[in-house]
């Protein structure tokens, strides 16, 4: 049976072949795998049926197994309803009820690189103002003298990634490219809600043809791609799937005005899109108040601003905040006609026409080029310098063009010097035994465009995006010894490479640790504490040490395992819903590598008031393993 979903590209699906041999391998391991669990834990999931579905993105650590990856996904009940390749997410889906329950499991996993809630994300707009016939913005921005350098190129694709776009509209039939609507799952991009249609007339509608608005680059190609439902909802998954669709069909602009910070799966994506010479451009949003989040090195963020400079009292702000462009009572095409808007959904584009501008007088520029000319040539409009209400200021489109257009040769040269790189984990000469994170660090001023981990000079596993951490199950290897080498690539292409160091692998007991090892590990339950009364829940924590290392942590409550933890923190909820009132005996197994084992135990009393249907869910280890 086929786990993962294909889509209409054929990008939905699992992974690189394995050979048989290392099928049967790695199937093994999960037999054991789940053997492991059903030994040591009750898994028993009972929940009221819920009213919907939620999904969750997740991203494996690069080395994780597919084996166990989809070993994992099946036994915790979730369904595989997407998987975007390039930025290796998978989209699964489950009751809400049962979500909240294996979330925080799933964050805790070592095998889990990434978990975020697929939440509904609206479009960056407020309510329209009253209708302007003029557009100010374009006088405030410089953009008659930009024009008299370029109108912009039809070689410079500008991806609109939003509601779709009126194909009938007068200012903006004829510069459509075929696009895709994700959210349908067809060609069919046509605007349904109308918010698409207003971003595109602003970036880049037909200008002097006698009628309507002008945009901003108007002589660029506008890609269309849908990610909204009829009421302006999209998710991170969709719009990181149009990214990479736009970026994939040469893109060289990408306009998303939504509120995307803070989000690790659109950030992947973006940077898929930088990656390929791609520049991304987003809305700060609508809040009106200061956001926390950091800087997006792959995205810039744009608030508003009104017709006298000011800060539109409705835009977001704060550190992650790049440039501020016009945003209040900007006038551009509506489904069917005209009209004014207001919100940082239009600032955005603003910007990214200016982008787009760039691109067509010097295709030459790469995405860090063009954003650092925006910001140079900003006008200083805030505290002098970088402030979090306009970032470096409001966009010149005019300076900014010139600029571009005067960038040397040398200037837009491919960066020569290599990224630096090292491995920081394990050390050199070091001992290792299990399921390891290998932990690499890599820097350059351009930027890191991947890492990947050799091992006995072959190419082990690949990860684009920070932390740089590797997943490795040494039990899938003979003991003995294994050169690890790092290399990491610049946006540019040049490729730094780490030291060679040397590990050894050391899973099989030996008989002379064994003897040396006499004394079993010591055990201490923390809390409850002895004889506690507990109601509904109690909270379970142990400590343990040994020093030949502690294997696993057995926790029991009447003599039933309701939990095996392979790493600390030795911690698990206990739900008591379910349990009899009165005392109940808690006891903690601590098990050393050599299998010596020491307990501590104490009792509990259960005094509960509530409602006894309501079902107990076991916490259980996940992603630690060892096969012998």
């Amino acid at each position: 049976m086929r786990l993962w979903p294909r889509g209409p590209s054929g990008a939905f699906h699992g992974g690189p072949r394995q050979s048989p041999k290392q099928s049967r391998a790695k199937c093994f391991g999960i037999v054991l795998l789940v053997a492991l669990f059903l030994t040591f834990a009750t898994i028993s999931i009972h929940i009221a049926i819920p009213q919907s579905n939620s999904q969750l993105l997740l991203r494996f650590k690069p080395g994780v197994p597919e084996g166990a990856k989809t070993s994992l996904v099946r036994l915790l009940g979730l369904r595989v309803v997407d998987y975007v390749q390039q930025i290796d997410v998978y989209v699964v889906s489950a009751p809400d009820e049962k979500l909240r329950l294996l979330e925080p499991i799933l964050r805790a996993s070592p095998l889990i690189d990434l978990v975020e809630v697929d939440h509904p994300v609206a479009a960056s707009r407020v309510p329209g103002d009253p209708y302007y016939s003029v557009q100010w913005h374009l006088q405030k921005i410089g953009c008659p003298s930009a024009w008299d350098i370029s109108t912009g190129s039809s070689n410079v694709i500008i991806a609109v990634i939003d509601s779709g776009v009126d194909p009938s509209h007068p200012d903006l039939a004829g510069k459509l490219l075929p696009g895709w609507n994700f959210y349908d799952n067809n060609d069919d991009t046509s605007d349904l809600y109308g918010h698409g249609t207003k971003v595109a007339g602003v970036v880049a509608a037909v200008t002097n043809n006698g009628v309507g608005v002008a945009g901003v680059a108007w002589n660029c190609t506008i890609l269309p791609v849908r990610v909204t439902s009829s009421r302006g909802y999209t998710t991170p998954s969709l719009l990181s799937r149009g990214l990479i669709y736009a970026a994939d069909r040469g893109a060289r602009v990408a306009v998303v005005s939504f509120h995307v910070f803070g989000n690790s799966v659109v950030s992947s994506a973006a940077k898929y899109f930088v990656d390929r010479g791609g520049v991304v451009v987003a809305a700060a949003g609508n809040t009106g108040k200061y956001e926390s989040y950091g800087d997006d090195p792959y995205v810039i963020s744009v608030s508003a601003t009104t017709n006298s400079d000011a800060i539109a009292s409705f835009s977001s702000y704060g550190p992650y905040v790049d440039l501020s462009a016009p945003g209040s009572g900007i006038y551009t095409t509506f489904k069917g006609g005209y009209g004014a808007v207001s919100g940082t959904s239009f600032s955005a584009p603003i910007v990214a026409g200016v982008a787009a501008l760039m691109l067509s007088v010097n295709p030459s520029l790469t995405p860090a080029q063009v954003e650092q000319i925006l910001e140079s040539t900003a006008v200083d409009i805030g505290d002098p310098g970088y402030d979090v209400y306009y970032g470096w200021g409001r966009v010149d489109a005019y300076a900014a063009l010139k600029a571009a257009l005067e960038a040397s040769s040398s200037s837009c040269s491919m960066d020569a010097m290599p990224p630096s790189v090292e491995i920081v984990y394990p050390a050199d000469g070091e001992a290792v035994s299990g399921s390891i994170t290998v932990r690499v660090e890599a820097s350059d001023d351009r930027g890191i465009s991947k890492v990947e981990l050799y091992k006995n000079g072959e190419l082990f596993a690949v990860d684009p995006d920070p932390p740089y951490e590797f997943h490795w199950n040494t039990t899938d290897d003979a003991d003995g010894a294994y050169a690890l080498t790092a290399r990491a690539y610049d946006m540019a292409g040049n490729a730094g490479a780490s030291n060679n160091i040397t590990v050894t692998v050391s899973n099989s007991p030996r008989d002379a640790d064994e003897a040396f090892d006499s004394a079993p590990p010591t055990v201490k339950i923390i809390k409850p504490l002895n004889e506690q009364v507990v109601a509904k829940s109690a909270q379970i924590v142990v400590s343990a040490s040994d020093d030949s290392g502690i294997d696993r942590m057995e926790l029991c409550v009447g003599g039933s395992v309701i939990a095996v933890l392979c790493a600390e923190p030795y911690a698990c909820a206990w739900d008591a819903g379910p349990v009899k009132d009165g005392r109940h005996m808690v006891t903690a197994k601590a098990y050393d590598i050599h299998g010596k084992c020491s307990e501590d135990s104490m009792s509990v009393c259960v005094q509960y008031v509530g409602d006894r249907s309501v079902r107990w869910t076991c916490t259980i280890c996940l992603g630690v393993y060892r096969v012998r």
